[in-house]
């Protein structure tokens, strides 16, 4: 029984590209996803409300 090295070497290369290109497209969903997150945010709520804020809320 003989080894086919091009069958195997043909199955490596394809693991190998599936490999880096899922890696590549999580890479692009985490970058968009850390974006959305940092940007999304509501305006903080205040405890305490000064003079100060009240003039400039009007």
């Amino acid at each position: 029984m003989e080894i086919n090295w091009i069958v195997i070497g043909a199955v490596v290369l394809v693991v190998i590209i599936v490999i880096v290109f899922t890696v590549r497209k999580n890479q692009r969903e985490k970058k968009k996803l850390t974006d959305l997150l940092n940007n999304d945010f509501k305006k903080a709520k205040k405890d305490r409300v000064d003079a100060e804020d009240s003039a400039n809320e009007q």
